[in-house]
């Protein structure tokens, strides 16, 4: 990872599998990505993770909005899940631009708003939802254009909010019914339909938010 920082805005280059910043971290400057993805997990005591949400071009990481202005650290991690290039503005640029820039902060805002929206559906996954429900959700978003989840158990685990043995008994039950093959390092959807009903099940008697992530409002790429 390498930051080059100059003194409005600097450039922000990262690989696969850098950590970009921990919890406790301070924030230096608000980050924009062009190119890429940036996953941020929050951990516990007990070792487990969950994914609160992904950052791609345009999106915003509410970490960093929140630590600018609410002046505290980080509370998360944050992964590249692959190379990723971007900016990032000062603190001082970036409540310039707030103040005087009313696209930037019409954008800002809007992008706020919709990661909440994010924020509201993962926890009425994680509290209301039921897990099989959950896990079908998980499977569906992770699984390529094969069919295939080329994903740990203990990945999965983070995604669903639950611990990995959980996972794996859910896993053995989804293959006793049809719906998944599961093999070393991979699990293979068998029963498409079968996962999306699962998946949808939950989603209609609670009124929650479609399986796809809410599309966010870009933010414009500085000129």
């Amino acid at each position: 990872m390498r930051f080059n920082w100059g003194k409005e805005r600097s450039k922000l280059l990262a690989r696969a599998g850098d950590q970009l910043f921990t919890a406790g971290d301070t924030c230096s400057g608000f980050m924009r990505i062009h190119s890429g993805q940036l996953k941020v997990v929050m951990g516990a005591e007990n070792g487990r993770e969950v994914v609160l949400y992904r950052v791609g071009p345009g999106e915003i990481c509410l970490q960093s909005f929140t630590c600018l202005n609410s002046g505290t650290a980080y509370c998360g991690e944050g992964y590249a899940e692959s190379d990723i290039w971007g900016e990032v503005l000062s603190k001082s640029e970036y409540w310039r631009r707030i103040s005087r820039d009313a696209k930037f902060r019409d954008e800002l805002f809007g992008a706020v708003s919709d990661r909440l929206t994010e924020y509201e559906a993962l926890i009425e996954d994680v509290a209301l939802v039921d897990f099989d429900t959950r896990l079908a959700r998980v499977l569906l978003r992770q699984m390529d254009d094969d069919g295939f989840v080329r994903a740990t158990h203990a990945a999965l685990a983070t995604e669903a909010a639950t611990g990995r043995a959980v996972i794996s008994r859910r896993l053995s039950g989804f293959a006793d019914a049809g719906l998944v093959w599961i093999k070393r390092g991979e699990i293979q959807v068998r029963d498409m339909d079968g996962l999306a009903r699962l998946a949808r099940v939950e989603a209609r008697a609670h009124s929650a938010k479609p399986l796809r992530d809410p599309t966010l409002r870009p933010l414009s790429a500085a000129e």
